[in-house]
């Protein structure tokens, strides 16, 4: 049912993104002031390049935490609209009322 590669991969992607935000913040602050010498931007923006890809907040993707599927997501719940729906069939989710005829 699930692929829990691409929920690892979300992980780890989150984890870094927490490990080096501070750090990615700090760089592109630097390489944004205009004030500040060319090349010291330019250093800046090596190593920027330098820190892991996945490390980018831009690369997290919202994923259903039961089943892993990307699209159809609820932030709310963190979950997709098809596990959503299959857990409120059996009743699993509190204060969800699906009715069916």
């Amino acid at each position: 049912m699930a692929k829990t590669s691409s929920i690892e991969k979300n992980k780890k992607r989150a984890a870094l993104a927490k490990q080096f935000g501070d750090k990615r913040a700090a760089l592109k602050a630097t390489i944004k002031n205009q004030e500040a010498p060319i090349e010291e931007r330019f250093k800046a923006s090596l190593k920027l390049a330098e820190l892991p890809r996945n490390s980018a907040k831009v690369r997290i993707r919202n994923r259903c935490e039961v089943s892993g599927r990307p699209r159809g997501y609820y932030r709310k719940l963190k979950m997709s609209r098809i596990a959503l729906r299959q857990l409120g069939n059996l009743g699993l989710i509190p204060g969800l009322v699906k009715s069916s005829w």
